[in-house]
């Protein structure tokens, strides 16, 4: 199924709490391949994560609610999502500050 433009949600999501040193940007990326959702999580010098995550409205909404959870070792404290632009992205990455 082909999602076009017009389709495509997209979600800002900065999560807080123990979530760095456990995995959870590449956590993250794997919920996000198997929604088939595309974006990026990324380490911030506060502690937090960053995500974008964009596709259709089910798959970011089931990345949202993975990210909320987190894996095992991480304890998310806080999660804010806002809107976003959609950037056309494809695939998940974690990329490194």
């Amino acid at each position: 199924m082909h999602i076009t433009v017009t389709e495509r949600i997209a979600r800002r999501l900065t999560v807080q709490g123990h979530v760095q040193g456990v995995g959870y940007r590449a956590w993250v990326a794997r919920a996000a391949q198997r929604a088939g959702a595309a974006g990026w999580a990324e380490n911030q010098g506060d502690g937090s994560v960053e995500i974008h995550v964009e596709g259709a409205r089910d798959a970011v909404e089931q990345v949202l609610g993975a990210a909320r959870r987190g894996p095992r070792g991480a304890a998310v404290e806080r999660a804010e999502a806002t809107e976003a632009e959609p950037a056309g992205l494809d695939g998940f990455s974690a990329r490194s500050r």
